[in-house]
């Protein structure tokens, strides 16, 4: 494991306001980060759940006709599988017990927070938003900032685009990957002729072990040429496995910061959330130069092993200063963190790997 240099927890749910006062938030984490002018500015995903509790009850959030709404549902008509998640056992069908949107927060350090907006940035408003909008990235291209996200309705879980000039107006592109994929993070630049992404979809068919893949486009809203990376090869045994950060471009490779989870055991629905590191060659991303042996980050920290959901660090930005990486992620899906690592270190622990 990579030693880290530093590490705090720099948005807790207590920094941000509801977006409703009937609404409490049960966390503030998975943030899409980016610099702009003089200022870091991260797109926090909160979640808030309806703070009425009703004897024999649950309540179940979603957009109605462009709005929140809440659905109560009598408690023994659901399986409860765990703090996010029912299951209707009537149908089999899933509801989340909480909704999210994207909250910006702005820093003229990288580490403390000087503000956070008091309303939702991007809110769940579409059909395909309908059970809440989670897990930006965020891509400089160009004099724009692409920002992907998932969305989750009846239709299943999707990416949509969206970008922004100078976090102030925010234009959204719709949908760019269609169920079942999440965790799409797109590179900085074009390769050859044509924009390049990683993502994940979600098999539920148990051939194989889950995998990263990539795609191509050649506009950032068209994508095809789809191929396999990550996963099928692996001596870990994991349940999930999906990029994390935006690529970083190294002069090794591409480096991409991702996650995967292990399940702790048979009894867990959820698993242990590690960090992982992969090198891709510069000129053909789909060649896998290497990757880390081992974790490069574990959940250590009391806000990494408690919280809505345990042990959990779960990569979604990056800022490359000098030699070092500024990395931010969701904490035990509460919290937002940073943690600094060697750059260098990195690369020489996926350069030992390979080489051997």
């Amino acid at each position: 494991m990579i030693q880290r240099l530093f590490d705090q927890c720099i948005i807790t749910p207590d920094n941000v306001k509801p977006s409703r006062e009937d609404f409490e938030v049960v966390g503030s984490f998975n943030p899409g980060v980016a610099e702009f002018g003089n200022a870091t500015y991260l797109l926090i995903r909160v979640a808030e759940m309806p703070k009425e509790k009703r004897d024999g009850k649950i309540a179940l959030p979603g957009v109605e006709n462009g709005n929140i709404a809440i659905d109560w549902q009598k408690i023994d008509t659901v399986n409860i599988l765990d703090e996010r998640l029912v299951r209707f056992k009537s149908n089999n069908l899933m509801r989340l017990t909480n909704i999210s949107h994207l909250r910006l927060a702005k820093s003229r350090d990288g580490i403390n927070i000087d503000s956070i907006d008091e309303i939702p940035t991007i809110s769940p408003e579409e059909p395909y938003e309908e059970f809440g909008i989670e897990d930006a990235r965020i891509t400089p291209i160009g004099d724009r900032f692409y920002i992907t996200y998932v969305a989750v309705s009846r239709h299943g879980i999707v990416t949509a685009l969206a970008s922004t000039k100078d976090f102030l107006y925010f234009e959204k592109h719709g949908i760019i990957f269609p169920t079942e994929n999440k965790d799409v993070v797109i590179f900085p630049e074009k390769i050859g002729n044509n924009y390049v992404a990683f993502h994940r979809p979600l098999s539920a068919n148990p051939f194989g072990p889950p995998e990263i893949w990539m795609a191509y486009s050649p506009d950032l809203i068209h994508w095809g040429h789809h191929y396999s990376i990550i996963g099928s090869d692996s001596d870990w045994e994991f349940m999930k496995v999906g990029a994390g950060t935006p690529p970083v471009k190294t002069p090794e490779g591409w480096l991409e910061i991702y996650h995967y989870s292990c399940r702790a055991d048979e009894t867990d629905n959820v698993g242990v959330y590690y960090t992982g590191a992969a090198l891709f060659d510069l000129d053909n991303p789909q060649r896998l130069i290497g990757k880390s042996e081992h974790p490069i980050l574990i959940p250590e920290t009391d806000y990494e092993r408690q919280g809505f959901l345990s042990n959990i660090v779960f990569p979604t930005g990056v800022i490359v200063k000098g030699d070092e990486l500024f990395i931010y992620y969701g904490a035990a899906d509460t919290y937002t963190a940073i943690t600094k690592l060697s750059l260098q270190d990195i690369l020489d622990d996926i350069t030992k790997t390979y080489r051997n």
